[in-house]
């Protein structure tokens, strides 16, 4: 009894541990199945279903200029050549054995023919008939033809069209029609799916998907791309890059690419920027923007060190156009702009974007870096015009009426003349009249005119030597210099 007794004692801790090891190997194989159902690659069929019909191949027209007047393929002046040096009439294309081309007073013109431009990409924007692209899709086209995903096709009209942010929107004359959903592009991630739908080498409807690979891309002035590895090729510029909700977050527009195809970095217009843009187009065909008049360039790390700004951010003002909001405000050359009505200027990209994206003659408060410390002025935007091209005052022929030198720095100057002052639209500074190293090294020139040094501003020579005195030689030194009708920062660095 008791033997028996053990043997079952024995078979039951036997069976509750083979119950023990399925079940723990069971387990760890369900819960796997279950994550990789999670981590799975995405379904875009319901995608497709719900977006596609939102987005329009487009097709482009121009005239043909006047050719031959018989369909030879050849212009008057050449067939007149075969004529006389080879004797050989040329037909019209499908009459065999015709005569020689009747005399010039005799021929008709051939009318003008719309000839295939261009392929592109759309999408719906409102349901009666407003539809965004690219701007280079339409741009110059005599005729667009727009086709929809049911085989219909429309003319449409050219309501407006931006170069700078290479968005366009197109009317065609139809109601109920299937719009798309706008998307939030600031809940946008790097790494997450998206899809889009254009017409790829005249391919309609393709369907292609990858994922976010960076925001706030700089390739152009006005627009900070989405970048993705979305396939995007040629004829797919202008349809709409759509996220997994269904909602268009940007316009296809750009690809980088070394042989013409794709190499898996394509560009999106973010639909935010792209929508106050069209809002623009919609109401008046163009596109106002502000603008202030300065030219700028980036903050480096080492000019923010050395004129006390602690990090490299905002924009540094080059040159301030006379006459401009930029002048009339007080902004000077050598001013780095950091915030604009309390927005950060983190990069000297972002101030022609906020700036062009605030109204004209709205009163904004702009935050300038000048002469280690920060100052508020007020400035009223005014509109984007032509840019007017600087010309460079001519050298005056009086010369310098005082000269010093610093060899520590390698420079020697001499102050401005009346003369000088009045062709650079300036008060003071100091005019490089020879150089050595280390001044070469940084790149100064003989010519240049010195406005500041170490954040000391300088009017003449003696205050250029005394500002001089006054710095560490063993630390490298800013100096704010200008050429022309740039102005600049140099870092000096002492001989090692």
């Amino acid at each position: 009894m008791k033997k028996i007794n053990l043997k079952t004692s024995q078979f039951l801790v036997s069976f509750i541990l083979s119950l023990g090891l399925v079940t723990s190997l069971h387990w760890p194989l369900q819960a796997s199945a279950q994550q990789a159902a999670v981590k799975g690659l995405p379904d875009f069929t319901e995608l497709v279903e719900q977006v596609g019909p939102s987005v329009v191949n487009i097709r482009t027209l121009e005239k043909a200029r006047p050719q031959n007047l018989n369909g030879s393929g050849m212009d008057e002046e050449t067939q007149e050549l075969f004529r006389r040096f080879f004797g050989i009439p040329i037909p019209n294309p499908g009459t065999p054995n015709a005569p020689r081309q009747a005399p010039r007073q005799g021929r008709t013109p051939v009318p003008e023919e719309a000839q295939p431009r261009g392929v592109g990409s759309g999408f719906i924007l409102t349901a009666d008939g407003f539809i965004m692209t690219n701007a280079h899709v339409v741009d110059g086209a005599d005729e667009v033809l727009v086709t929809l995903t049911d085989k219909r096709e429309f003319k449409a009209k050219i309501i407006g069209v931006d170069k700078r942010t290479d968005v366009a929107v197109v009317k065609i004359q139809a109601t109920g029609l299937p719009a798309v959903k706008v998307g939030d592009v600031s809940r946008l991630k790097v790494g997450e799916w998206v899809m889009a739908i254009g017409s790829p080498f005249g391919l309609d409807n393709s369907v292609t998907a990858g994922i976010v690979s960076a925001k706030q891309r700089d390739t152009g002035d006005y627009l900070p791309f989405i970048q993705t590895d979305v396939a995007i090729n040629p004829g797919n510029s202008g349809g709409p890059l759509i996220n997994m909700r269904g909602e268009v977050v940007g316009i296809n527009s750009q690809i980088y690419s070394r042989s013409g195809g794709f190499m898996g970095i394509s560009f999106a217009i973010p639909m935010d920027e792209a929508m106050r843009v069209s809002e623009q187009l919609r109401a008046s065909g163009r596109v106002t923007r502000g603008r202030i008049g300065v030219q700028i360039e980036p903050v480096t790390k080492e000019i923010a060190e050395s004129i006390g700004l602690g990090k490299a951010q905002g924009a540094l003002i080059n040159r301030v156009e006379p006459g401009a909001p930029a002048d009339k405000a007080g902004l000077e050359a050598g001013d780095v702009i950091i915030k604009i009505d309390g927005k950060p200027i983190e990069k000297s990209s972002d101030l022609p974007r906020v700036v062009g994206n605030t109204k004209p003659g709205t009163k904004s408060t702009v935050t300038v870096f000048r002469r280690g410390a920060t100052k508020d002025l007020s400035i009223v935007i005014a509109e984007m015009e032509p840019e007017k091209v600087a010309k460079r005052a001519p050298e005056p022929e009086e010369k310098p009426k005082v000269a010093s030198s610093f060899q520590g720095l390698g420079l020697v100057v001499a102050d401005l003349t009346d003369a000088q002052k009045t062709e650079l639209k300036i008060k003071g500074g100091v005019r490089v009249e020879s150089l050595q190293e280390p001044a070469l090294r940084a790149g100064l020139r003989e010519g240049d005119v010195i406005l500041a040094v170490g954040n000391i501003e300088v009017a003449l020579a003696k205050d250029f030597v005394a500002a001089v005195a006054k710095l560490d030689k063993t630390k490298s030194v800013s100096v704010l210099f200008r050429r022309g009708d740039l102005t600049r920062f140099a870092l000096i660095k002492p001989n090692s």
